[in-house]
């Protein structure tokens, strides 16, 4: 399948690069071997010593400096510097996409996307975003990343983050937004735009069939979060307070967006925001009121722990 160029636009593809030589290679061949071809590069390099550098300028000379711009990044995390290629205001399309330096893309993967994002509203803050299977360091698929059945929404992603970023492509409405609220202090580029998109009443689509292989190696510096042990992890992680002081950050960053929320939103927010500080039975009162929810048993089990040791 493939999309006419004539009447879909220009996709913004936001690659971020870290000492990414082993792989790099790779994702940008699966870029260029994609079917809808009207997309630009924009690599973003955190600073790498090895020979990220040298493949970007390679890849830039066969694919052309007006389709492929080398910038140098925050050097910050990975988080700003996906945020710091969102707030460039000289990037501009109709669509973007984030890119990792380490995945492979299948070649319908911005089809898929833009097919789904063509028809909404032009003004409408918009998502695209999915599941992703899972490779290892050579390739070969070992499984796919947890399943997500229930519907997207402000009230989950208060509490969750859905997809990764490897499986974004969003609209200008949405990168017009972000570029003016983004905050160095977010967790996760991902799971702010997923709070973003959201919370401003705009729409996602969850994709439940996968268009990127996401490496799993000991370089990752975000895992899969797939499998019991990394389910035990995390639990563990989050009644330990990093759930508690996530939350913190996350609705710091979300104040900005006050003016933009429709009144459910808002009060979806007030409830979640008066659990946090309330004593146990209102805490627990609050959070019902809000409606917050992760998208497993196990996942909302561990929610209502953290509720009950006052951990969010």
């Amino acid at each position: 399948m493939s999309v006419s160029n004539e009447t879909i636009g220009k996709v913004a593809i936001l690659l971020c690069t870290y000492q990414g030589e082993r792989y790099l290679a790779e994702q940008i061949d699966s870029i260029i071997s994609q079917t809808y071809d009207n997309w630009v590069i924009y690599a973003s390099d955190d600073g790498s010593q090895d020979h990220t550098l040298e493949i970007l300028r390679l890849y830039q000379k066969k694919i052309g400096a007006e389709r492929f711009f080398i910038l140098s990044g925050p050097q910050q995390g990975y988080a700003n510097n996906f945020i710091s290629l969102v707030k460039k205001q000289d990037i501009s399309a109709e669509y973007y996409a984030f890119c990792d330096q380490d995945d492979i893309w299948s070649e319908d993967k911005l089809c898929v996307a833009i097919q789904w994002l063509k028809n909404c509203a032009v003004d409408i803050p918009s998502l695209y975003c999915g599941r992703t299977a899972l490779v290892n360091e050579f390739g070969v698929k070992v499984g796919n990343s947890p399943l997500f059945k229930y519907p997207p929404s402000f009230k989950n992603a208060l509490v969750q983050s859905l997809a990764g970023g490897n499986t974004m492509v969003f609209n200008h409405a949405l990168k017009a937004i972000a570029g003016v609220t983004a905050n160095s202090d977010v967790i996760s580029h991902d799971w702010w735009f997923y709070i973003l998109v959201t919370a401003c009443g705009g729409r996602v689509y969850y994709d439940f069939e996968s268009h990127v292989s996401y490496r799993q190696h000991s370089d990752n510096v975000i895992g899969a979060n797939a499998g019991v042990l990394s389910g035990f992890t995390r639990l563990r992680k989050m009644l330990g307070g990093r759930f508690l002081e996530w939350n913190r950050r996350n609705l710091k960053a979300v104040d900005p967006l006050k003016e933009r929320m429709p009144p459910s939103n808002l009060m979806v927010l007030e409830n979640f925001e008066r659990a946090r500080c309330s004593p146990l039975l209102k805490r627990c009162i609050f959070l019902i009121r809000s409606g917050v929810y992760r998208q497993t048993l196990q996942g909302n089990l561990a929610l209502w722990a953290a509720v009950l040791l006052n951990r969010i």
